[in-house]
């Protein structure tokens, strides 16, 4: 199926399913995903041949001067964002200079749109380097992927590049002691002659015992909704996305669903 990339550093305001009018930025290429995970369903497709691959990123001060422009603009027109959203082609926190970008976002926010929340779409891939991690921690939405209850299941949807190892993530998520959403993705399908489903009872039950590790203020469970790279994808329903978050409910957790 067809799937998109950000053509800009700073795009939107656009409406989120998940976060309300949401301003983007884009840390990573223009013309292709740079990622540390390659998900089956993602939306930008998938990660290129590591021969055609441009690791390349916004210089830090490129991104700056665009996103005080654009807040600028905002502010002129009276159009006040609800969100300030890291997310793009790709993982945003590989960036080299990820918490000197977030440190002026907040800097920037707090003198033109103080009520706006910051968050940051990650996979949670980079949270053991120190500089990422005390940078995910002054956001107010930080929000992290864990994508399954078992490391198999992970392996299949979201195919990391480098090496996974799932109770080490676990671990460390747990470190953010709260200060954390976790997203989901719930669905169903087949690649590569794997059948992928992490909406089994097993599934659920490991991933709830994860998030009772974790202990995130709040769990987002949503499923596909643009195109995926994988044409054998499933759909999950709202009905059944709402038993889910029963059972995430009755595990002490506060959950948004987005269909």
């Amino acid at each position: 199926m067809a799937t998109f990339l950000f053509d800009k550093i700073i795009f939107g305001p656009v409406k989120s399913r998940r976060l309300g009018v949401s301003l983007g930025i884009n840390l990573l290429p223009n013309d292709c995903k740079l990622c540390s995970f390659n998900c089956i369903y993602c939306e930008c497709g998938w990660n290129p041949d590591k021969k055609d691959q441009k690791i390349s990123f916004h210089p830090k001060n490129k991104v700056k001067e665009r996103l005080r422009e654009k807040l600028s603009e905002m502010k002129a027109n009276k159009e006040a964002p609800d969100v300030i959203t890291f997310a793009g082609n790709g993982e945003p926190s590989l960036h080299p200079e990820f918490d000197k970008i977030i440190d002026y976002t907040i800097e920037v926010r707090d003198e033109l749109f103080p009520k706006a929340r910051i968050a940051v779409l990650s996979n949670a891939s980079t949270i053991h380097k120190k500089s990422v991690f005390n940078a995910l921690n002054k956001v107010d939405d930080n929000i992290l992927k864990l994508d399954g209850g078992t490391e198999e299941t992970i392996l299949k949807l979201d195919q990391p590049v480098g090496k996974y190892d799932l109770i080490r993530t676990v671990d460390l998520l747990s470190k953010f002691e709260g200060n954390l959403i976790i997203q989901t993705l719930f669905i169903r399908g087949e690649y590569n002659g794997n059948i992928i489903d992490n909406t089994s009872e097993n599934e659920i039950s490991e991933w709830i015992k994860h998030l009772h590790k974790i202990q995130p203020k709040e769990v987002m469970i949503y499923t596909i909704s643009r195109d995926t790279p994988s044409d054998n994808l499933e759909k999950i329903g709202l009905e059944e996305l709402q038993e889910i978050a029963k059972k995430v409910e009755a595990a002490g957790f506060k959950t948004q669903i987005s269909s």
